[in-house]
């Protein structure tokens, strides 16, 4: 089984090749496509729910602190790697995938003008599929800087 098939499974296993740090509430993983280098997901470690309103208050608010420490992380890690960072954006849909993630995604200045202001799921759909823009070695720098910057958060928040 290819573990993008049971990303919250897998990343349980350490099948899961994307996972950054495990959180008391989840999985925080870089996006399969990059971009926005920086994108990255907190999965929940319940797989059973498939809306954010379906975990036990206790874990839902674990879990959006969760997601405030990743996002924290990304900020810092992309402000330092590039100069054109702008800001974060935090989405919690689950219109495709049917278990709770949150996205996180680092905005930039040099992004399109038409698309820079507006959600990210306006990008051109060959975006998601495009191997120029899939996650890979160009990547492990900023990969490593968002890691570290979220041990460090969680080390804090223990």
């Amino acid at each position: 089984m290819d573990w993008r098939e049971d990303r919250i499974g897998a990343a349980a296993r350490g099948e899961n090749p994307t996972v950054l740090a495990e959180t008391p509430a989840g999985y925080a993983v870089i996006g399969d496509v990059q971009f926005l280098p920086g994108y990255s997901v907190l999965l929940s470690r319940n797989p059973s729910a498939t809306a954010l309103a379906e975990l036990p208050r206790d874990e839902r608010v674990q879990y959006l602190a969760d997601v405030d420490l990743l996002a924290t992380a990304v900020e810092r890690a992309c402000r330092a790697h590039d100069a054109g960072f702008r800001r974060m954006n935090i989405e919690i849909l689950g219109n495709t995938d049917a278990f709770v993630h949150a996205h996180v995604w680092p905005r930039y200045d040099w992004e399109p003008d038409d698309i820079v202001r507006k959600p990210v799921w306006l990008y051109d759909p060959s975006h998601w599929s495009d191997p120029a823009h899939a996650l890979d070695a160009r990547h492990d720098a900023l990969r490593a800087s968002i890691t570290e910057e979220l041990q460090a958060l969680l080390a804090e928040h223990v």
